[in-house]
This record gives structure tokens, C-alpha cells and sequence, in this order.
């Protein structure tokens, strides 16, 4: 049988089939025996394209996060930090079954080594220490992930009795899940700006 005009295996393929088993299936979801499968070959021919899982999934990391902008700081830090967080936030919102992997930080992970190189020189460079380069990164982190991590509004219950006569400031919580979406892109956008203007 003459071999196949395109590969079976091509690191996009892996990283794009892996994706979408997290997407569906989260974190706990992917195994290097589901991604085979799902690729058509056998579990032994992966680990000549990926060692690990943990190097795959830095991997696929890597791939969600080479969409985020920090095109920003080339007009001023605080421009930067706006668009670098609303891009990540992006790039996490599209794929949530990801963001506690990614929260532990950027590892050995060259994407996000890079953005952060940038994000820290340009804070350095607009004359910030480089400690406190390093807490408004970490602070603009903790924003971006606190928001992509849960939707605050759609924990509420939508049964208005389970607030009536007992919660007289919260007696329209439970319209919030039917907004939840908007709410909190709105929720994120305050947060950064108080966190920008108030540097």
C-alpha cells in the first residue's frame, strides 16, 4: 500500500485534534490513547511528534496563546496592557477547558515567554521597576484568569423565590444568569480599567 500523499501526523494536526478533545471532554478528558484514536493511528506513533501529555498539552498552550496582541506597547504600556488582556481573555474565553492548566503561569512555554518579555521591558522601559514590571503582570494576570476561569452570573439560582423575603438587595439576582455573558465581559472591562488608570 503506497504511503499517504499527506501525513497522517503534523504538529498542527496533534495540537488541533487535541484541542478539540479538551474543548469537549476537558483537561481530564485527553489521554494520549483518546488523541490517537482520534487521529487514526496508534498511541506508540504520537511519541515520535510528543513526548508527554504535559509537553502536549504546553503545547497546545502555546497555540491558543500566540493569538494574544501585544501590539499595544508599541503606542504606550497603558495601551498595551489593555489590548494584551482583552486578546487573552479572548483567547481563554474560546477555549475554557484549558484556563486551569494555563494558570499555573507560562512555564517553559516560548509563546508566553515572549509576551511576557514584552509586556515587562515595555513596563521597564515606561519606567516602572522591574518589581513592580513583574506585580502589574502578575495583577493583569489575575484579572484575565479570575475572568476566564468562571462566569460570576451565572451562579446565581434563575428561581426568583430563592432570593425573595430573604435577600432585599439581591431581589433581581436571578435575571442575572440570562445576561451572564454580557455582565461579565462588562465586569472584566471595569476591572482593567480600574487596574490601568489606577497605576
Amino acid at each position: 500500500m503506497p504511503r499517504p500523499s499527506t501525513p497522517l501526523l503534523s504538529p498542527d494536526r496533534i495540537r488541533s485534534v487535541a484541542l478539540a478533545i479538551i474543548d469537549r471532554d476537558g483537561l481530564d478528558g485527553l489521554s494520549m490513547r483518546k488523541l490517537a484514536a482520534e487521529l487514526g493511528v496508534q498511541a506508540a506513533s504520537l511519541y515520535g511528534h510528543v513526548r508527554t501529555k504535559d509537553q502536549l498539552l504546553n503545547d497546545v498552550a502555546s497555540s491558543i496563546l500566540s493569538s494574544v496582541d501585544v501590539s499595544g506597547f508599541d503606542v504606550d504600556w497603558r495601551e498595551g496592557l489593555l489590548r494584551c488582556a482583552r486578546s487573552y481573555r479572548e483567547a481563554l474565553s474560546s477555549h475554557p477547558n484549558i484556563v486551569p492548566f494555563l494558570a499555573y503561569g507560562p512555564a517553559r512555554r516560548d509563546e508566553s515567554l515572549k509576551r511576557l518579555d514584552v509586556v515587562h521591558g515595555s513596563l521597564v522601559d515606561a519606567g516602572w521597576s522591574r518589581r513592580e514590571a513583574t506585580m502589574i503582570a502578575a495583577g493583569l494576570m489575575y484579572i484575565v484568569f479570575g475572568s476566564a476561569l468562571s462566569s460570576f452570573s451565572s451562579g446565581f439560582s434563575s428561581d426568583p423565590a430563592d432570593y425573595s423575603g430573604r435577600y432585599p438587595h439581591l431581589d433581581r439576582a436571578h435575571l442575572l444568569p440570562g445576561v451572564a455573558r454580557e455582565l461579565d465581559r462588562d465586569s472584566f472591562e471595569l476591572a482593567l480599567a480600574a487596574f490601568v488608570r489606577g497605576l
